[in-house]
């Protein structure tokens, strides 16, 4: 079970099933809603659980995104597909230790200018 929240703790939620391990997405929408890349991992839309969510809003971010955040805090919290079964969960928001390990970068055709990839890890132009 992973267990996470958002930083003023108003938006809490559980993830009963498997996490997968977190990809690096680097398109504008991910840059624009945290600043940076956003590191994401996927889970089964029904195992995750929100404990509280009072200020939790959604905002479409595309025809077909729907993105997940704190009204108090600004917390970016979860992206998910609509429809989809998936929902991606920001990695650090989760509670510590995770047990993760990023797996790859995604949309890095379009990452900014002021830093490079040197990981060594998987890398692909668009999604």
């Amino acid at each position: 079970m992973s267990s996470g929240r958002c930083l003023c703790g108003s938006v809490r939620y559980e993830i009963a099933g498997e996490l997968a391990q977190p990809i690096a997405c680097h398109c504008t929408q991910c840059a624009r809603t945290s600043g940076n890349f956003a590191a994401m991992a996927a889970c089964r839309s029904e195992d995750l659980r929100l404990l509280a969510s009072s200020t939790l809003s959604w905002y479409r971010s595309s025809d077909d995104v729907e993105r997940g955040f704190c009204s108090r805090c600004g917390g970016n919290l979860f992206w998910k597909a609509a429809p989809g079964i998936e929902t991606f969960v920001a990695a650090g928001t989760l509670d510590r230790p995770t047990g993760l390990r990023l797996v790859k970068h995604i949309f890095v055709g379009s990452k900014s200018d002021f830093y490079d990839l040197t990981d060594g890890l998987p890398q692909e132009q668009d999604g």
